[in-house]
């Protein structure tokens, strides 16, 4: 079969930062380049096909060589704002702007696109570019790593990275103080960035926003796996679980609750560390830049085989690629029978209620 030749791509990073987007950028560019494409590269998402005139670069293979490949965050921008077909209007109320962003995208010669996102930016964008007949293929992104079709995706090991370290240093004051050290790290609805990180780190106990728990019985195991004794204790809780219930009518953050009944159901002092954005910075981990890299060659030799509507992924140790159909029903969350969910209970790891009935050890 004949190979698609483009004059000219876009590539373009939508939704929440990370680890790894300027790689992703660098492989699709430099991918594209050697195949003697133009590629256009698309500030702040969406939102700069909205200026006039749209605002873009171009990217060369000398322009992205040297240090793109470590950089953190994305060159290009991103955003988590302004959906085109709900767009704000000055005046109050939303307005349709989605036939601007397409009319750009034509108007300046882009005969195809990279899109580097979550599974809400592949929404938007399948429902922007599929009826414009324009070709796409997505890239995952997402430190959260709740994309579905893909074990894994980019920013998701440096998030995991930063967690583990986080868990290192904290290790050593619970071990000087004798203290319980909870750990909050992001996922607001998947629990991935706990479960890997907090495995990890040496956690005792793991909470996830898929598994109901009871503070009782991680107090219980809290002073179980102490003997009963003050002694160092490491807690990793994702930000999306359940506020403890005496806890639901304060306005606290979850993992500084969660620390909080510890100490007043075992008498032990705990402390809380909430992680936040520091998750998302900084430069990719070794295997973030291997992902991306795969990808980003991977999405350009897509488009170059006539693929639309698809999305890189990584499946079995392999780069492959999924339908879009397959992604844009996301997120994807944490199997309560998952191989890294069974680790963590061989560690004797407490991860919530209910698991060592249905899924033995």
């Amino acid at each position: 079969m004949p190979e698609t030749t483009f004059r000219k791509i876009g590539v373009l990073t939508s939704g929440g930062d990370c680890a790894g987007l300027n790689a992703v950028i660098r492989a699709v560019t430099a991918a594209a380049s050697g195949r003697g494409w133009e590629v256009v590269g698309l500030r702040q998402g969406h939102l700069g096909l909205l200026q006039s005139p749209p605002d873009v670069t171009l990217l060369t293979a000398d322009s992205v060589r040297g240090d793109l490949l470590r950089a953190g965050g994305t060159v290009l921008g991103t955003t988590t704002k302004g959906d085109p077909f709900a767009y704000p209007a000055p005046g109050g109320g939303t307005t349709d702007r989605s036939g601007e962003v397409v009319a750009a995208i034509k108007g300046l010669g882009i005969e195809a696109l990279v899109v580097i996102g979550g599974d809400g930016s592949m929404r938007l964008f399948d429902r922007l570019l599929a009826p414009a007949g324009i070709p796409w293929v997505g890239v995952p992104k997402t430190i959260d790593n709740d994309v579905p079709g893909t074990e894994f995706a980019v920013g998701f090991f440096t998030a995991v990275e930063v967690v583990g370290q986080a868990l290192d240093r904290l290790s050593t004051t619970a071990a000087s103080h004798s203290r319980i050290m909870v750990l909050e790290v992001m996922g607001r609805d998947s629990g991935y960035i706990a479960l890997y990180g907090g495995i990890a780190g040496g956690a005792d106990v793991i909470l996830m926003p898929e598994v109901p728990y009871d503070l009782d019985q991680v107090a219980a195991h809290v002073r179980r796996v102490t003997h009963d004794r003050p002694s160092a204790v490491l807690v990793v809780v994702a930000e999306g679980v359940t506020q403890p219930v005496e806890e639901r009518r304060k306005k606290a953050n979850v993992g500084l609750a969660v620390a909080r009944g510890l100490q007043s159901r075992t008498g032990f002092d705990a402390r809380c560390t909430v992680l936040g954005h520091v998750q998302r910075g900084g430069s990719p981990a070794a295997y973030d830049r291997i992902l991306a890299s795969g990808f980003g060659a991977r999405a350009v030799s897509m488009l170059a085989n006539g693929d639309s509507k698809r999305m890189v992924a990584w499946r079995g140790g392999l780069v492959t690629d999924v339908s879009m159909t397959e992604v844009i029903g996301g997120p994807r969350f944490v199997s309560a029978d998952s191989q890294m969910v069974r680790t963590a209970r061989r560690l004797g790891i407490y991860l919530g209620e209910g698991l060592e009935a249905r899924y033995p050890g």
